[in-house]
């Protein structure tokens, strides 16, 4: 295992690709065991390449492309800036609301980041927010990419464990909950250190999706501070804001018609979750194609968008199932949990330490690749302590998430950083209180099973 381990992290340290980093020590161990490299190499990819579940994935990238480039996404900002902008603060509260719509079409982190750095970002930057601030907030956002399902990470997870990807969705409903939460009342209780309060919006400036427009009228005063939640020029009266708050639900049902129909058809157990998926997709581009959100001119741009992750995705799943096949071989998973009992027979104390190894791989190795290491490994000492797959896949997704936020690896704060402009070391000041938010509630899902098993029993 050690001689494995070794060198699956010496390829990866030259920049070897991953799935390569995978496959080739691990086909030259098969070799050294006396089993047919050639047989060895070509079925073990090939059976999980003929995973239905797999499929789920390039699914539900297309919907997050066709979500982005056709205009929903849009919508679904407006919408959350209509319903929040009478905070104070309310641009990081949309920052935070957008990121969770958005993470249950894409399921991907770093996606997140990309789209709200450029939008509600660039947004916040004109309004006062403190450039490091805002980019440590885009970052910290984006892990809601993960707990809000769809989630790649988490069907790779269900892949490898073999439970239920619809159980696993379910499961991540609480703590994005409460992730949402604890994110809100951090950004609540940094504020006055983000936005300065003499920070001034110019008047009448409507705040949406793209960024910043004028939309003053004639005649009108509508100024407003920053600091009163970056509110939009609705003018004045309850009545106007309730006439912007309806206009903007009417022209977000057809975005929010996706997840209704991808989770109605997923919880309700009339279609799988690779089905509600391409059905997401489809109405997604239905949708997009009759409110003239793309032509038909821009496909083949969309269907290449998501082809290139998806073939990366899944170009690393099926090369590292033939490093999750030897070590079964090898029943290496099984040593583990012995040597786990053995060290400990408290399944608090190996949580703690499941968290400790998780998040320092977190901070070395990018998400999936990850998943696919430390699932095979531990899921088996897992079950020797009693826990549940489902759970502890929640813990172990979750936990490796973290590491986004940290260096050296830090690929949101990274990606965060270009959106928006803000200098890494910027940043890092303001996004500790987000991640010990974040490790808080980490902490909560590991330490209350029903958190996340509610609906399992």
């Amino acid at each position: 295992m050690i001689i494995l381990l070794v060198g699956v992290f010496l390829l990866l340290a030259v920049a070897v690709p991953i799935g390569v980093a995978f496959a080739l020590p691990s086909i030259l161990g098969a070799n050294a065991l006396g089993i047919p490299p050639e047989t060895f190499a070509a079925s073990v990819p090939h059976e999980t390449a003929m995973s239905f579940t797999l499929v789920a994935i390039p699914y539900f990238l297309l919907a997050g492309q066709i979500m982005q480039r056709g205009g929903l996404m849009e919508r679904l900002i407006d919408l959350a800036n209509s319903l929040l902008g009478w905070l104070r603060g309310a641009l990081g509260y949309v920052m935070i609301a957008s990121s969770a719509m958005l993470g249950a079409i894409t399921g991907s982190s770093v996606a997140t980041v990309a789209t709200m750095g450029q939008t509600v970002g660039q947004s916040m930057q004109r309004q006062g927010y403190d450039r490091g601030y805002v980019g440590a907030l885009t970052g910290a956002s984006g892990l809601l990419g993960v707990l809000i399902p769809p989630s790649i990470p988490l069907i790779i997870y269900s892949t490898v464990a073999g439970v239920s990807v619809g159980d696993m969705f379910i499961a991540t409903i609480v703590p994005g909950v409460l992730m949402i939460g604890a994110f809100m009342v951090v950004h609540r209780l940094m504020l006055r250190r983000a936005l300065p309060t003499s920070a001034e919006i110019p008047e009448g400036v409507a705040v949406g999706a793209a960024g910043v427009s004028g939309s003053s009228k004639p005649g009108g005063t509508a100024t407003s501070s920053a600091a009163d939640g970056g509110a939009t020029a609705l003018g004045s009266g309850p009545g106007l804001v309730r006439q912007s708050l309806s206009r903007t639900a009417v022209r977000a049902v057809p975005a929010l018609l996706m997840p209704v129909i991808l989770f109605g058809g997923l919880y309700s157990g009339i279609m799988t979750p690779t089905e509600a998926a391409a059905v997401a997709a489809l109405y997604g581009l239905i949708a997009t194609l009759v409110l003239r959100g793309m032509s038909l001119k821009t496909l083949p741009a969309v269907f290449y968008a998501a082809a290139l992750p998806s073939i990366a995705i899944l170009s690393i799943v099926v090369f590292s199932s033939v490093f999750s096949r030897l070590i079964t071989l090898e029943r290496i998973p099984q040593a583990i949990a012995e040597t786990a009992t053995s060290v400990t027979t408290s399944a608090i104390v190996f949580l703690l330490l499941m968290n400790l190894v998780l998040l320092l791989v977190g901070m070395f190795m990018e998400t999936n690749a990850a998943v696919l290491l430390m699932a095979p490994l531990f899921v088996p000492a897992a079950l020797a302590f009693d826990l549940d797959p489902v759970h502890f896949g929640i813990i172990l997704v979750t936990n490796i998430e973290l590491g986004l936020l940290t260096p050296p690896l830090a690929a949101n704060l990274y990606v965060a950083a270009k959106t928006t402009g803000a200098p890494i070391v910027s940043m890092m000041s303001s996004v500790l209180p987000f991640f010990a938010a974040a490790l808080t509630v980490q902490l909560l899902i590991t330490y209350v099973p029903v958190l996340t098993t509610w609906h399992l029993s």
